[in-house]
């Protein structure tokens, strides 16, 4: 097991003008899982394959441990990698296609056997390693790539998007197992993904990245509770946090009856670039149902309910004097306003509710720049 550093890594297509990953600065401790995140076409995907030898490296250099693998060969670095498609190959069976790579090493057969048993008993496929791949469902198959790359014993874990061929419910019980896996072999692991449900609940700590710069390293709680950025705040959490811009007026953000106080030292960090505007966050479940008039209330139209038994989210659109002005965007998309409510009093469509933001929990963005003030 070791440490993974990249230190300024860069990645230059030929014939582009932009980096596709862009002076990558991340450094990740031993026996740590951390999850690459961020959107299609963000760079997360390409940091993996810097760090596996698959891309070249075009400025800075990665490390595993104290050694510099810039320009190590794959078949060098100590690492093993779990594929988004499977990779098996057909006409072996599960216990050929876990050892294959320790054959192709050298290992001795007993060695092999001892080995491939061993991960097999850990990934509950004992029973299936006499079977052909095309005997397996998909999550079997992602546990015999998951069992190839633990019999490796390398002192590093790589998994590109494992989980994105396989259904809704297998997808929810396969990360619970990696992520156990992970903690019992105290591997250190890089994993990709563009769902940040997964990136929550796997990850010791997340890295988000868009359009090949890293926007922000943490906790899954610093993630949810302390954006760095728009980009952030609008990306992780489910459903999406709420968006708002909104005019300054005597030391509160103001859009029509909408009214919150801001920090002091809040209003001292704009700059003119901000024209008196601050973009406001807030997260469906910090807003409360209250009163028509309510001081800070502000009302929100139903246009649908999504109701989820314990839960219920109601997806609406800012109504009353001076709704025109607000530039307003969720996960639901542009002009839509995203509320939790009470799931045994829901209300119908096309009504009116009023909702304040609960104070404190509200995030704080530069309209200029995007970046975090609060």
């Amino acid at each position: 097991m070791a440490t993974v550093t990249y230190d300024h890594a860069t990645r230059l297509y030929p014939g582009t003008e932009r980096p596709a990953v862009d002076q990558l600065n991340l450094h990740i401790e031993d026996g740590e899982f951390l999850v690459l995140v961020g959107p299609s076409g963000c760079g997360k995907s390409t940091s993996l394959r810097m760090l596996a030898g698959l891309e070249d490296v075009n400025g800075g250099a990665i490390y595993i441990g104290d050694r510099d693998v810039t320009d190590v060969q794959p078949k060098d670095r100590d690492i093993a990698m779990v594929f988004q498609n499977y990779a098996l190959y057909p006409h072996m069976s599960v216990a050929d296609n876990m050892g294959f790579a320790l054959k192709i090493a050298g290992t001795p057969k007993q060695e092999i056997r001892k080995r491939v048993e061993e991960a097999a008993e850990i990934l509950d496929l004992t029973e299936y390693l006499d079977r052909k791949p095309k005997a397996l469902s998909g999550g079997q198959r992602q546990r015999v790539a998951m069992g190839r790359a633990i019999v490796r014993q390398p002192q590093v874990f790589l998994m590109d998007e494992p989980l994105s061929n396989l259904d809704a419910k297998l997808r929810v019980q396969t990360r619970t197992q990696i992520a156990s896996l992970q903690r019992r072999l105290g591997v250190t692991t890089v994993y990709v993904t563009h769902d940040q449900t997964e990136a929550l609940t796997m990850g010791d700590r997340i890295a988000v990245l868009k359009d090949g710069l890293l926007q922000q390293v943490g906790t899954p709680r610093d993630m949810y509770d302390t954006p760095a950025n728009v980009f952030v705040a609008g990306f992780i959490g489910s459903p999406a946090m709420n968006l708002a811009t909104f005019e300054i007026t005597d030391g509160h953000a103001r859009v029509g009856q909408a009214d919150v106080k801001l920090d002091p030292e809040v209003i001292a960090k704009l700059t003119p670039e901000d024209k008196n505007h601050v973009v406001l966050g807030f997260r469906p479940e910090a807003l409360d149902q209250t009163d028509e008039g309510a001081p800070g209330a502000f009302p929100v139209e139903v246009n649908i309910v999504e109701e989820l038994g314990s839960d219920a989210f109601v997806y609406g659109t800012l109504t009353g004097p001076a709704a025109s002005e607000a530039i307003v965007s969720s996960g639901a998309g542009a002009g839509q306003i995203i509320v939790r409510v009470n799931p045994r009093s829901v209300p119908g469509k096309g009504a009116t509710i009023w909702v304040k933001i609960r104070e404190g929990q509200q995030h704080v963005f530069s309209s200029a720049t995007g970046e975090r003030l609060s």
